[in-house]
């Protein structure tokens, strides 16, 4: 998060916060957060998620974007975690920071079930996440937002974290951006290709009940951007878990869910196969990304070798923490793959064409 926004956030923020959602002292706890501050809460035995951000990341208009295509496609029957009213009945509640900023709270229905790594997958769960992202899809060809509320595109100046937060040290991962955003920006846009997508619909963000039903949750990076996009996304984060879900490498892996989760792709949306021959150019795209974040968070420069020595080397690193070991993973030789343009997974994609 954000070194500014936690400087800002205090008490007082979290009792207004409380008080507009009608919220007491003994029906809430904090929960691990990324990019906002997140905590859980009860009302009459049904259990609820706030989430309070900050103006420094998202204006009023974006996050009244982000709710209102939430509760669309809850409208629509696609299983999210809607957005609910504020004892005010209002959707975005803006506290002022004291210091010309505003905090934005939001609360929403906590999804039933739990994370999938608990409940653990299985094909027919595959095809349920396929089927998940392809219903918001096929919701996006017609949606039509309040003009003021637009979200922004996938280049918005406010999500090019590689110019905004990747060191000028890091040159050859800059050249490899601007080449790959050459590429990109060369693809074709129409309704049936192009929407509104939620752009990071990975394993924290979304609970699997008993009947296999997943709920999606956390909408707050959707943008407009290419659908292959979104399926990139999902197995960017995923194939990263490979080992753990019983495969050898992210290339097998990657050939068993892509079929599965296909499969169900297309029992919701039609995406014309020849779009995944472009899966590899999102999954560079989004390992810069995150490379960059990296970044950001954790002073890093000079670490060219991640190691469990070279934790000790890097401010904030806690090396107990399951996220930042997710991180530790995802850096390992991450800067030399980057450099020699190694794909992110080396795999034919359009096998499954």
């Amino acid at each position: 998060m954000d070194q500014q926004i936690i400087a800002r956030f205090n008490d007082t923020i979290m009792h207004e916060a409380m008080r507009r959602y009608g919220i007491s002292k003994d029906q809430i706890k904090p929960l691990d957060a990324f990019e906002s501050f997140i905590y859980e809460f009860e009302r009459e035995s049904e259990g609820f998620i706030l989430r309070i951000g900050h103006s420094f990341r998202k204006s009023e208009a974006l996050m009244q974007g982000e709710v209102d295509w939430i509760n669309y496609l809850a409208r629509g029957g696609v299983s999210v975690a809607r957005a609910i009213p504020s004892e005010n009945g209002k959707l975005i509640e803006a506290i002022d920071d004291g210091q010309t900023g505003q905090f934005f709270v939001t609360a929403f229905i906590k999804a039933h079930g739990q994370k999938p790594w608990v409940t653990g997958w299985t094909s027919s769960r595959y095809e349920n996440y396929g089927r998940l992202l392809g219903s918001m899809h096929a919701l996006a060809v017609d949606y039509q937002p309040v003009p003021a509320w637009r979200r922004p595109e996938w280049n918005d100046v406010s999500l090019n974290f590689i110019e905004l937060y990747l060191p000028e040290s890091e040159v050859i991962a800059h050249q490899k951006y601007v080449s790959l955003m050459k590429h990109i920006h060369a693809l074709p846009k129409d309704k049936t290709s192009y929407g509104l997508v939620h752009q990071d619909a990975h394993q924290n963000n979304f609970f699997i009940n008993e009947d296999g039903t997943l709920t999606l949750f956390d909408f707050d990076d959707c943008a407009y951007s290419w659908f292959v996009n979104d399926i990139a996304i999902v197995l960017f984060y995923i194939s990263m878990d490979a080992e753990e879900l019983g495969f050898p490498d992210s290339v097998s892996f990657t050939h068993e869910f892509l079929i599965r989760f296909l499969r169900g792709y297309r029992q919701a949306y039609t995406l014309s196969p020849a779009w995944l021959k472009e899966i590899p150019a999102f999954l560079k795209l989004r390992e810069l990304e995150l490379y960059a974040v990296v970044h950001r968070d954790f002073q890093i420069n000079g670490v060219e070798h991640w190691s469990p020595e070279s934790f000790k080397q890097i401010p904030g690193f806690d090396i107990n923490s399951d996220g930042h070991m997710w991180i530790a993973n995802f850096m390992q030789n991450r800067k030399t793959r980057i450099e020699q343009g190694l794909p992110f997974i080396e795999y034919d994609f359009e096998s499954l064409m």
